[in-house]
């Protein structure tokens, strides 16, 4: 193995390894939102919570709402 191959191998290590925490870290916020997201259980509760969603951009929303769509079904 030369210098270089050993220096490729190492980069893509490290950035296998970035990617990965990375992984584990968007899948941690999305569980925390997912449990947030069960508190609010009434129908007065979700009532509020899709107001107050319409209020921004599908964009900015589409996860949570793609979670309560989950929910509800």
């Amino acid at each position: 193995m030369t210098a270089t191959t050993g220096h490729s191998r190492t980069l893509l290590w490290t950035a296998l390894r970035g990617q990965l925490q990375h992984t584990r870290d968007t899948r941690a916020t999305r569980r925390a939102l997912e449990r947030e997201l069960a508190t609010f259980t009434s129908q007065s509760d979700l009532n509020d919570l899709h107001a107050i969603l319409d209020r921004y951009s599908e964009h900015e929303t589409a996860e949570i709402r793609r979670i309560l769509a989950r929910r509800a079904a």
